[in-house]
């Protein structure tokens, strides 16, 4: 007769199994918003800036997609600016095209000595060809972050006798088509959290 074996689980492999199986051998919740919603929307301000066609650009007016990112920072920035703008860039990439065409990246410069319209668009095509640069005098440029509650310095001489142009808020908002900024992000926000807070509020 025939003797026949069953191959058996040890224990220990079926422990590992069962607890692939209760996390569903994933990651954490993707749908899991990590941006902080604003029960009080900030009112996009009216200031009328330029972009780097030489256009003027209002953040209440010429944002008219679903959702618009504005960042405040400026191009000779070493170390937070580069960081920011990569995780935005990587996050709208990782967007299905559908989600990519509602959505707009607005850089405003708080160097606008250095920032011309020139040095906004050789450094925003770093990060995408369709970014949107701003720049403009410093006091409507500091006038423009206030309703924001966005911190511009506004470019007092040093006691070295220099200015201190570019300091800022490192915090990146998200403008509604009611012209409200409706989420905030900070500093250490992912690409892989910047995509998926935007097709949250996008698919609201």
């Amino acid at each position: 007769m025939r003797r026949t074996t069953t191959p058996v689980l040890t224990v220990g492999a079926a422990l590992a199994g069962l607890a692939c199986v209760l996390a569903a051998c994933s990651g954490p919740d993707p749908e899991t918003f990590t941006g902080a919603r604003l029960d009080q929307p900030y009112t996009a301000p009216t200031v009328v800036l330029t972009d780097t066609d030489g256009e003027p650009y209002s953040l209440a007016e010429d944002t008219d997609k679903p959702l618009t990112i504005v960042f405040f920072g400026y191009t000779h920035c070493p170390d937070l600016c580069p960081l920011v703008m990569n995780n935005i860039a990587a996050g709208l990439n990782r967007l299905d095209d559908e989600d990519r065409d509602d959505v707009d990246m607005v850089f405003v410069t708080t160097d606008p000595e250095r920032d011309d319209e020139a040095a906004l668009r050789d450094y925003l095509d770093g990060y995408g060809e369709d970014f949107i640069g701003l720049t403009g005098d410093l006091d409507d440029i500091v006038a423009a972050g206030d309703p924001l509650h966005l911190y511009v310095n506004d470019g007092e001489m040093l006691p070295t006798g220099g200015y201190d142009l570019g300091g800022h808020s490192t915090f990146v908002l998200g403008i509604d088509d009611n012209d409200e900024a409706v989420v905030v992000w900070n500093q250490e926000t992912s690409a892989a959290e910047y995509a998926t807070d935007i097709h949250l509020l996008l698919t609201e």
